[in-house]
């Protein structure tokens, strides 16, 4: 049995429980941004026209294969390990997890830019070590010049203060993963993680509801439950007003009838991180199961990779990845890499002190190797 960070005990069942969330969050996400991938600037016409009157059924090609993951992905998995290498740098007296967070940014930023991993920077850690990461994919433009430089965007001094696109809230749902910390801190540092590349008030809280939800949801609670209990928090903010509304929306659209394309559009586009939200929140409440809640989630005329990426992360950590449709898993870009982190992650928050502590230094020398102090 291990202790977690908030003090109580994991065990066994526990253990394995978490990791069937983190595992299903990630691989949730990746699997409705896969299926979104293709048709993401199309309209619902199109869509309809291309693929028959129920529009995508199953992945179609995109970036030259099937199963292809986009920049929300690729955020999502560095977000991941920006957290695993401020829980480990702790040991150090060092704890400002933005701070981590950002330098894991600033490595996916390199993915953007470099022809492949430089083997020579031992301090990026395995996951920058991943040539299938090295390739743009349709990056937005406030991720792309938020992370241009190295000075890192705060709450009090944002990069971008104008923008509030959806490139904070496809990437946070791995802040909701620290089951271990109160939802307020959780919320907190998805929104300063968010300033760092998205100023708007609306983005960067539409993140922090986001990660709160999917806290809730990892601890047990229930979607509904989690929505309400994100709205509370983000009553306390200044400017939530489009964000809370949003949210409200994707409510009143559950009790409106029958789930349909037009009633998710209905909610928005996508474009900006109150809308991708909305209708991702409102995509899973009204799923029937997993596949039904993906495809309702990408099947409009709007970011369909980013709103079925919220779906799927709020999916997986609902049911675990034994929901996930397994055609769909076996054909997705990155499995390996997607469940290694996950896994990875899971071991950190349950076991962290048996890898690495403050009394053994040196600790586990295959793990400081993955995950660097530097």
């Amino acid at each position: 049995m291990t202790a977690t960070p908030g003090g109580g005990i994991w065990g066994r069942t526990e253990q394995q429980d978490f990791r069937s969330r983190v595992r299903g969050c990630l691989l949730g996400g990746a699997i409705g941004d896969a299926l979104g991938a293709g048709v993401e600037f199309d309209s619902l016409d199109a869509i309809r026209a291309a693929h028959g009157p129920q529009g995508v059924t199953d992945y179609v090609p995109a970036y030259g294969r099937r199963g292809a993951i986009t920049d929300d992905t690729q955020m999502t998995l560095f977000t991941v390990d920006g957290l695993i290498r401020a829980h480990v740098r702790r040991d150090t007296g060092a704890w400002h997890p933005p701070t981590d967070v950002h330098a894991a940014y600033l490595r996916w930023a390199a993915t953007q830019r470099d022809w492949g991993p430089d083997e020579r920077r031992t301090e990026d850690g395995w996951l920058a070590r991943q040539e299938w990461l090295y390739s743009r994919r349709a990056p937005g433009r406030a991720c792309l010049t938020g992370l241009a430089d190295s000075r890192m965007g705060t709450l009090e001094a944002p990069k971008n203060p104008d923008s509030k696109g959806c490139g904070t809230v496809m990437r946070s749902a791995p802040f909701g993963l620290l089951v271990g910390w109160e939802p307020q801190l959780v919320f907190q540092l998805a929104a300063e993680c968010a300033a760092q590349t998205h100023g708007h008030p609306t983005g960067y809280l539409a993140a922090g509801a986001f990660a709160v939800i999917v806290h809730a949801v990892a601890r047990g609670e229930s979607l509904d439950a989690a929505v309400q209990r994100s709205l509370a928090h983000l009553a306390a903010h200044p400017g939530h007003e489009e964000t809370t509304d949003a949210l409200k929306h994707a409510l009143g659209a559950v009790r409106q009838g029958l789930p349909t394309a037009e009633r998710v559009e209905s909610l928005g586009e996508g474009w900006t991180g109150e809308e991708a939200l909305a209708m991702g929140v409102y995509c899973a409440l009204v799923a029937e199961d997993v596949r039904h809640g993906l495809l309702l989630a990408v099947n409009h005329g709007g970011d369909s990779d980013s709103t079925g990426s919220v779906c799927g992360n709020l999916l997986g950590v609902m049911h675990g990845e034994t929901a996930l449709p397994p055609n769909w898993v076996a054909e997705l870009e990155g499995r390996a890499t997607i469940l290694e982190l996950a896994d990875d992650f899971a071991m950190e928050m349950t076991q962290g002190p048996a890898l690495h502590s403050p009394a053994t230094p040196a600790g586990s020398p295959g793990w400081l190797t993955r995950y660097p102090r530097a």
